[in-house]
């Protein structure tokens, strides 16, 4: 994929996490986008790591993995703003 490609995985997959845990989060698109792709890179370490699948384009597997680590990483973002 190509970092355009990951800037709009990253803009999909941080709007969905933030719709599945909506809240007053700090931060705009350019964070959403962050999140969405730094998401997808977790998503895609852990896919990988445990023989579930990989990041690879727009495809059902790799969406959930991407959102999965974007959910993941938004908890952890919201534990350490808080702190």
């Amino acid at each position: 994929m190509g970092i355009f490609s990951w800037i709009v995985l990253g803009l999909v997959v941080g709007f969905i996490a933030k719709l599945l845990m909506p809240g007053n989060d700090p931060g705009g698109f350019v964070v959403t986008i962050l999140l969405g792709i730094a998401g997808a890179l977790l998503g895609g370490f852990v896919g990988t790591y445990f023989h579930v699948g990989d990041v690879t384009g727009f495809n059902i597997v790799s969406l959930a993995l991407a959102v999965g680590g974007a959910l993941l990483l938004l908890v952890l973002y919201r534990l350490f703003i808080r702190r």
